[in-house]
């Protein structure tokens, strides 16, 4: 999947629907970014939706008169897209590249690793 680049007020747009289980009415997206802390503007977060639809993440239907807005892109999807962005742009394409700054930073701990392994194991068994 080729996504577009998407800004950081975007993507929060997207992980509010995403957590709502991919529908969220307008209402409820002011509601979490209230909760969040954030006070964006009415017009911001329209033109901010608008920019998501316009950009294929999200589709939005009329309910009377309030705006449901429904995500095109699943979160894992978006992520596994995001991530090769990430690996082609930093590693030349190479995820062991990625992953071996992930070991050499002590992001993955041991326990990581064996986790790792029996997913991996799981993937390749199509137990996953």
């Amino acid at each position: 999947m080729h996504a577009p680049q998407i800004s950081d007020s975007e993507l929060e747009l997207m992980k509010i629907v995403w957590s709502a289980g991919g529908t969220a009415l307008y209402a409820q997206i002011m509601e979490a970014l209230a909760e969040a802390g954030r006070s964006w503007q009415k017009n911001t977060v329209i033109t901010l939706l608008s920019r998501l639809v316009d950009k294929g993440f999200l589709t939005v239907r009329k309910l009377g008169r309030r705006n449901e807005y429904a995500a095109a892109v699943s979160e894992a999807e978006y992520q596994a897209a995001q991530t090769q962005v990430l690996v082609n742009k930093l590693y030349a394409g190479s995820a062991m590249g990625l992953v071996a700054a992930l070991i050499r930073q002590e992001a993955i701990s041991p326990g990581d690793y064996e986790e790792l392994k029996r997913f991996w194991e799981e993937e390749r068994n199509g137990h996953g």
